[in-house]
């Protein structure tokens, strides 16, 4: 299932409604079996304003003395009887994730992140582990001040754990999020194709890059080409293109911002990937940044843009590459693999494209993905790329003449050259191995 951004428009404001107020908690409860889908949005709609039983904070203190939970939760990167949960609060202090297959929490596991502090911009992470297959999860989040013990409200989300048998799986796709100086409208809603893509209830979406305009500032208001006038709220990250590590991690604050992301993060499992836009534009090595960045080293600002993206992704971190690997497999029962590539770390600069072969992928994660796919005994294998393969992507030009290519194609009808020459190894490697793959 492709939900695209022309569903923006159509989806009426305000499409989802809070009806849980009416209801007494015995009303919301779930079991293990039965996942209703319909009373999984009251989880959420009821929020922390339900007091459930047996939730007290660590230590009985007035609002203004407890940690905040600033940005919501997201869950992702599910893999066989685990799952990343992710929160951000506004202080040292400790997650503590609670999850049980009843919504009502008559049996919690209890699990503790690191400590959150400046270092990740108070962003923490958890990894829940021993998850019943192809069930209902529902978890809470509270964070505990490092210095007095004192506990957060708490925030609600749930989650379908992988199924171990074959069903149905749903799935949707996306990507560039608040681009092009279109951040978040409150005259239509803010961001309601996040709403459009929650009220499919997928088992969990891909990201396929872009999560933010680190490059793009949002303006309080544009005109369009039709004369529309589009309001945004706005924040000092978005009021310039970002270079500190503060700006990049603003930028992810802004989106967090849209109560349609919020509500879809907590209720849906996310699969996320990165392109240029968490740095700079069409950025590669060679990348020459413009006037209005203060320095012009780009590598720096790849580093800083690569920690911010890292911070705020609800994935699992890998040890490769110092930590900040990002081409990941993961395993969505036996039905389905998802490969997720990285076309931005390991490419060469924007050039010509044409003559031998020329890094995009790099040679490692090439033969990682032709190994895992060779040994991949799923049905469905997804490789979820960040680039597009056969469209020609211009990057102005080389030389007078000359054009300058960010993705795979170079433009040239004869045979494979540059870039190209790792997708023909991959498309041969297909074609020997008879692997039945579909690329998003």
């Amino acid at each position: 299932m492709v939900v695209n951004d022309n569903a923006l428009n159509q989806m009426p404001s305000g499409a989802y409604g809070s009806f849980a107020s009416m209801l007494a908690p015995t009303e919301v409860e779930n079991t293990m079996s039965e996942f209703d889908l319909g009373r999984r949005r009251v989880i959420q709609a009821v929020g922390a304003g339900l007091l459930l039983p047996g939730l007290a904070p660590a230590v009985i203190a007035s609002v203004k003395d407890r940690p905040q939970l600033t940005d919501g939760v997201q869950s992702g990167d599910l893999l066989g009887d685990r799952a990343i949960i992710w929160s951000r609060c506004d202080r040292p202090a400790r997650m503590v994730v609670e999850w049980d297959t009843r919504s009502l929490f008559p049996n919690p596991r209890r699990f503790v992140s690191p400590l959150a502090d400046a270092g990740t911009d108070f962003t923490a992470r958890v990894e829940l582990t021993g998850l019943p297959a192809d069930q209902a999860i529902f978890y809470r989040v509270q964070f505990e001040d490092a210095q007095t013990g004192v506990a957060s409200e708490p925030w609600f989300g749930h989650l379908r754990s992988v199924p171990q048998t074959r069903r149905d799986i749903r799935f949707v796709w996306s990507g560039d999020t608040a681009g092009q100086g279109f951040g978040i409208n409150p005259d239509i809603g803010g961001m309601r194709i996040y709403e459009a893509m929650r009220l499919r209830l997928p088992d969990f979406f891909i990201h396929s890059g872009d999560t933010i305009y680190a490059d793009n500032p949002v303006p309080a208001q544009l005109v369009t080409e039709s004369g529309r006038v589009w309001r945004n709220i706005t924040s000092e990250a978005k009021s310039k293109v970002a270079e500190t590590l503060d700006e990049f991690r603003g930028n992810y604050r802004y989106n967090l911002m849209d109560e349609n992301i919020r509500r879809f993060n907590a209720e849906v499992p996310q699969i996320w990937q990165w392109d240029d836009h968490e740095v700079v534009n069409n950025w590669s090595p060679g990348k020459q940044l413009d006037a209005r960045y203060k320095s012009k080293d780009i590598h720096s600002l790849v580093g800083r843009g690569r920690q911010a993206w890292l911070e705020y992704a609800p994935m699992r971190w890998q040890i490769a590459d110092g930590g900040g690997r990002i081409y990941r497999q993961l395993a969505y029962g036996p039905m389905l693999d998802v490969f997720v590539l990285d076309m931005r770390s390991y490419r060469g600069a924007n050039d010509d494209n044409l003559g031998d072969v020329k890094p995009f992928l790099g040679r490692e994660q090439l033969d990682w993905l032709k190994a895992s796919l060779k040994a991949s005994n799923a049905q469905w294998k997804v490789i979820a790329a960040d680039m597009s393969i056969g469209l020609e992507a211009p990057d102005g030009e080389v030389s007078p003449g000359v054009r300058r290519w960010e993705a795979v194609a170079n433009g040239d009808p004869g045979p494979a050259q540059g870039r190209e020459l790792e997708i023909a190894e991959l498309l041969g490697f297909y074609g020997r191995s008879k692997c039945a793959i579909s690329c998003s």
